[in-house]
């Protein structure tokens, strides 16, 4: 599999899980489970789709985690960002899970996958 392709199931994946795990954070957010699993996943999979292109483009696990993590960190701020209908935003538990997973897909598309195929 190319390095695109395993960022999108690897991010798809992780954002779903994340997104499930905000069921833990009270029952003000466990109205909302399915929005959020919903834009977590989505969230997921455009940090590992940007983290399998830079993969593509150099070869650096360390760039490549740093990455990851900035992309995630700022989709995660994004989402953050909006506050919930009473008000109140989740910056530590958005953004901590967001960057994380980021630097993970980051380091899973460096690491593993094909890069192009020259011609």
């Amino acid at each position: 599999m190319n390095k695109p392709i395993i960022g999108l199931l690897i991010g798809t994946v992780l954002g779903a899980i994340d997104g499930a795990a905000a069921w833990f954070y009270g029952p003000e957010v466990q109205a909302q489970i399915a929005t959020i699993v919903i834009g977590s996943t989505f969230k997921g999979l455009i940090t590992g789709v940007a983290a399998g292109f830079f993969a593509r483009k150099i070869g650096s696990v360390p760039l490549g985690i740093v990455f990851g993590l900035a992309v995630g960190l700022a989709l995660s701020y994004a989402v953050a960002a909006m506050p919930d209908a009473y008000g109140k935003h989740y910056y530590w538990q958005i953004m901590l899970p967001g960057s994380v997973l980021g630097a993970i897909v980051g380091f899973a598309t460096q690491k593993y996958g094909r890069g192009p195929v020259a011609a």
